[in-house]
Parts: structure tokens; C-alpha cells; sequence
């Protein structure tokens, strides 16, 4: 009879764990929803979305990581649920938000956030709630060096965009004679801003390049004629600007407003990388380039590109871009830790973050591969640069992955 009794008890528990394994996943996702970001907050949601349905569904299997769907094989074929929750653009909103979200809506990982000013606040409340925090497009390289415990990022930071940047203007001055002798330095006055100048500042003393002009100004301003001026009268090789999607249009209408176009303007990715920007700036983003996690062309060496693209533009009507791209990429990389894991606990899947390595390959980033440091920060992560051309981004550096050369206005 105990044998029955103990048999029986092995049977409901084993029954109960299966139950159990089989239930949702819940990832909180943070991001303006509706504000002067909304479109960018917008874009990343169904971004997430098409990962999800990648992670969750029954398909034919996509060349990626988590690319087989059907769900978490080491949960008992558990789903990824993403609950949204609106920043409105404003850290202390996006603070409130992290915590609702893993104190009543019980989310297990947090992943966001587009401005690192918002994933500052928030990876606070997931320290202090012991909650992973997946930073996807967060780009402040001063995120990682606070001794956070639960913060991880995929996507490289401005120190390596801009690192990139400063190796491109060595090597297109090589290869074509016309060094970049100038620039001059446009930033918003955030996080964002104030670190990405730091790191272009002290990178073109490294380089003895002439810092011609260090213009920062407050985002979202209604006009930009005062700083369009100072650019104007810099008259700079390069213009390198760090600003979100609405400043980004403002300057290039302002620069063209007083006749200035700019010999090169090399963006720091943000709102230069966004369609709201081609569009909204039409011609004047013609010859524009951007650093970018993303390379859109690269199909050949990443052939997950294509079908997950084509997933993506069916459900949002657009190409994925430097920051949705980033999107997709850091929920595959957190839901494998979750399935390496075999557990919904949060020390179970911090564990098996910092166990990543996931090759290039095995993703739709033109990267070398995942691999989180002691810091959190994803040391494989290579930038590309590009450039527009007949209102689209074309990769132009590293020149051995380029699919088409440079315009090079400087020196000539």
C-alpha cells in the first residue's frame, strides 16, 4: 500500500513539474509607446514580437539560434510571453514600469530599452530585484561599468561604434588619400550624448584630429539654427552627430536652410539609423553614414537575414534596421540562456548568460559572436559602417564585407 501511495505521489509530482515547465515565460519589455519616440518604441515591439513567434512556433527552421521554434525544449516546450510596458521616453516612468512589471506582472527578465538614459533607472530596479536586464540597443558604454550583477548587453557600446569610426576614417583616408584632418562634435545633452562625445573627444586626440567644433543642445529643441551656425562656421571635415530621430531631421533641414552642406557626416547609429529619419529627411540624408550593429546586405554570411526580415516587414512594413535588428538578436540570446537554463529562476539564467557563446553566424548580426564579460557587455560584437544611397543604408566598411564604395567628400 505505501509502495501504491509512494508511486502515486512520484506520478502527481512528476505530472505537476511537466505542468509546470510548460507554463509561459514571462519577459518584461520596456520602450516609449507613445511620445516623441513612440514610432522607435512601436518598431522594437514588433521586432519582439516576430522573435517570439520565431521562439514559440512550429516552422521550418530558420539558421539562427532559437531559430527551430516550438518553443523552450527544456522547459517542456514552454513560450516566450513579452509584456509591453510604456517609458514614454522618461527614466523615471521606465523605473516604475521595471518594477510593476516584476512585482505584479512577475517577469523573470526585463529587455529594453532604446535611450540609455531609461536603461539606467531600470537596470537599478533589476539589481535590487535580482532580475536579468537584457540591454538590446542600449548604447552609453558607462551602462556596464557601474558593478551591476544582472545587466547584460549584446550589442556593442559607443566606445566600439565609435572605436570603429575612427578606424574607418584611418583606412578610407589610406585607401584614398583625403585624411580626415577635422570634425566637429554634435550631441544631445543626455547620457547618450555626453558619453558618446567623451569617447569621439578623446579618440581624436588619439588620432591628432582637430576637434573643430563641440556643439551640445538640448533634445527635442524647436530649432536648431544656432547650432546649424556654429557647424556652418566650424566647416569640419566630418560632422558627428549623437541624436534620436526628430533632432536628427531638425539639423539636416536647419544645415540646408543656410546653405551649409557638410563635407561628411558620420552619425553615432540612434535616430540617423531609423526609416522615420530617411523619410522624414528625404535628400538631405543622401551620402549620410552611420555606424550600425546591423547590416541588412550581409545575406550571404548570415542567412537567417533573409527570413527573418521577411517576417518582420510582413508584420510592420519595413526592413529591419540597426535597432530592431538589435531587438530580435538580444531576445533569441536571452531566451536560449532561459532554455540552457532549464529554469524560470533568475540566479539560474544570470548563470547561464554569463555562460554564452554563440557564434556570429548563428545569429542575423554581422558580429563575430556573443560573449558576455564580467561586466555583462557582449565582447564579440563588431560594428559595420554604412552609408545612404538612393534613400537606403549600403554597407561600406569593413571594405572586405562592403558592398559598395564609399563617397568621399573630404580633401576634394
Amino acid at each position: 500500500m505505501k509502495r501504491l501511495i509512494l508511486v502515486a505521489t512520484v506520478a502527481a509530482t512528476a505530472l505537476a513539474t511537466a505542468h509546470a515547465r510548460a507554463e509561459d515565460i514571462v519577459i518584461g519589455a520596456i520602450y516609449p509607446l507613445t511620445g516623441n519616440a513612440a514610432q522607435v518604441g512601436l518598431d522594437a515591439k514588433a521586432a519582439y514580437e516576430v522573435e517570439a513567434d520565431i521562439i514559440n512556433t512550429t516552422h521550418a527552421a530558420i539558421p539562427m539560434v532559437m531559430g527551430k521554434g516550438g518553443g523552450l525544449d527544456k522547459l517542456g516546450g514552454a513560450k516566450i510571453k513579452l509584456i509591453f510596458a510604456d517609458s514614454q521616453n522618461d527614466p523615471q516612468k521606465a523605473r516604475a514600469e521595471a518594477e510593476r512589471l516584476i512585482t505584479q506582472e512577475h517577469a523573470i527578465a526585463i529587455i529594453g530599452s532604446y535611450t540609455s538614459a531609461t536603461a539606467a533607472t531600470i537596470s537599478q530596479v533589476t539589481e535590487r530585484y535580482e532580475v536579468p536586464y537584457m540591454s538590446a540597443d542600449n548604447s552609453s558604454p558607462s551602462l556596464n561599468q557601474r558593478g551591476l550583477k544582472w545587466f547584460f548587453r549584446t550589442s556593442p557600446h559607443d566606445e566600439m561604434f565609435s572605436a570603429a569610426m575612427f578606424n574607418f576614417f584611418t583606412e578610407i583616408g589610406q585607401k584614398t588619400g583625403h585624411k580626415v584632418k577635422s570634425v566637429a562634435l554634435f550631441y544631445e545633452d543626455s547620457i547618450f550624448g555626453s558619453d558618446s562625445s567623451n569617447v569621439q573627444r578623446k579618440l581624436a586626440a588619439d588620432q591628432k584630429i582637430d576637434v573643430a567644433a563641440d556643439v551640445k543642445y538640448r533634445a527635442n529643441s524647436p530649432s536648431l539654427s544656432a547650432e546649424a551656425q556654429k557647424l556652418k562656421a566650424a566647416n569640419a571635415d566630418v560632422i558627428l552627430p549623437s541624436s534620436y530621430t526628430s533632432d536628427a531631421i531638425l539639423i539636416l533641414k536647419a544645415m540646408a536652410e543656410i546653405g551649409y552642406k557638410p563635407k561628411a557626416i558620420m552619425a553615432q547609429a540612434a535616430g540617423f539609423q531609423e526609416q522615420a529619419f530617411l523619410t522624414g529627411a528625404g535628400d538631405l540624408a543622401e551620402g549620410a553614414m552611420s555606424r550600425s550593429s546591423f547590416a541588412l546586405d550581409a545575406t550571404k554570411s548570415r542567412p537567417a537575414i533573409a527570413p527573418v526580415n521577411a517576417l518582420y516587414k510582413a508584420k510592420n512594413n519595413k526592413d529591419l534596421n540597426d535597432n530592431t535588428s538589435r531587438d530580435v538578436t538580444a531576445l533569441a540570446v536571452l531566451a536560449d540562456a532561459i532554455n540552457r537554463a532549464g529554469s524560470a529562476k533568475p540566479e539560474d539564467i544570470r548563470k547561464a548568460l554569463t555562460e554564452t557563446n554563440i557564434k556570429g553566424s548563428d545569429t542575423i548580426m554581422p558580429w563575430a559572436g556573443v560573449k558576455f564579460d564580467e561586466t555583462g557587455q557582449n565582447t564579440l560584437g563588431t560594428p559595420v559602417i554604412q552609408q545612404v544611397k538612393g534613400g537606403v543604408y549600403h554597407t561600406i566598411w569593413p571594405f572586405d564585407v562592403a558592398v559598395m564604395d564609399p563617397v568621399w567628400n573630404v580633401g576634394q
